[in-house]
């Protein structure tokens, strides 16, 4: 049987390891604690990790984030200033700064994600109606990028957007970057009373909405269409110019050579000539008996012809008879 001084022991260290364990907390790296006595908060804010210690089963620790934390917004369709109606996806990053005004006017994440929720969709709808689509879609500093393009030879048409013109990219005021930034002014202003700091709100994405969809792949098609038929007539342009410039040099080539062929020829049939000259100037009455045989020769068959009897061609045939037979 246990000694009833044991059984006490043992109740005691039962009791002692209950209430320390109730009165014992620790506070990691990554939170912060703010101690409440019967749901009234008391004292500052615990940050420094460690352990720490509150009156068990009257006071209670209440853990708040202390790294920033992310908020996802739900996408939204709204017009922008110039009547495009899109569609904005939105995200933003916010940490709790004071976490005794956080638990007082807030009291938990999930709460202050709902809070975020209108908030920051109001500032975002504000500046999105209040700016053009070409400013929510760009950001400043666009004056040198389009010179980098210009100078490397790309053609500044081919990154505007389908219902942007090139006169609304040259007076780009504000760009998404400083609209952000704008956003997060604005939201800065409000979410401190709540014990929260927000640190950046960004947009993940802008689309058309459905209805507008369609209609903006055709402009897309058609002004790739116009471009692609743009290099396609320069493209021609060119090719014309080379085939000319190909022709002139062929024909120039073509007549020299002709030129020269005929220079060859001309002093080839001289001296053809001038050697026929000298060969039957030696005996010219062997000349034109040979000329006339050679016409005998080419006479066409079957061919006929009127002559009379004096005619000068028939002069070696009638004096054959004087030639003496061997």
């Amino acid at each position: 049987m246990v000694p009833r001084g044991a059984r006490i022991l043992v109740v005691f260290l039962i009791v002692l390891a209950v209430v320390i364990g109730a009165s014992a907390f620790v506070v990691s790296e990554t939170d912060q604690v703010i101690i409440t006595q019967l749901g009234r908060p008391i004292g500052q804010p615990i940050t420094a990790a460690g352990l720490h210690f509150k009156i068990p089963f009257i006071q209670t620790a209440n853990f708040f984030e202390k790294r920033i934390m992310k908020w996802d917004g739900s996408p939204n369709q709204i017009p922008t200033k110039d009547k495009k109606y899109i569609w904005v996806d939105s995200t933003a990053r916010w940490r709790i700064k004071d976490p005794l005004l956080f638990l007082m006017r807030v009291g938990s994440i999930g709460t202050a994600n709902s809070r975020l929720d209108g908030i920051i969709d109001s500032v975002v709808r504000d500046h999105v109606s209040n700016n053009d689509l070409v400013e929510l879609v760009r950001s400043e500093g666009w004056a040198e990028a389009k010179q980098k393009l210009q100078e490397a030879g790309i053609p500044d048409i081919q990154f505007l957007s389908p219902f942007e013109s090139s006169e609304e990219s040259d007076h780009l005021q504000k760009g998404r970057e400083k609209i952000t930034r704008e956003m997060v002014a604005d939201a800065s202003r409000v979410l401190p009373e709540f014990g929260i700091e927000i640190h950046d709100i960004r947009i993940k994405r802008i689309n058309y909405v459905e209805s507008v969809q369609q209609k903006v792949f055709e402009r897309m098609i058609s002004e790739r269409k116009r471009i692609a038929a743009q290099y396609r007539s320069e493209g021609e342009g060119e090719r014309a110019a080379t085939l000319g410039q190909m022709d002139r040099e062929m024909s120039k080539i073509t007549s020299e050579a002709y030129r020269k062929a005929q220079e060859v020829r001309g002093k080839a049939d001289a001296e053809a000539t001038r050697i026929y000259a000298d060969a039957f100037g030696k005996d010219p009455e062997f000349f034109a008996l040979y000329r006339t045989l050679e016409l005998y020769r080419n006479f066409p068959a079957n061919s006929s012809f009127m002559l009379s009897t004096d005619a000068d061609i028939f002069k070696y045939l009638k004096g054959s008879r004087d030639i003496p037979r061997k």
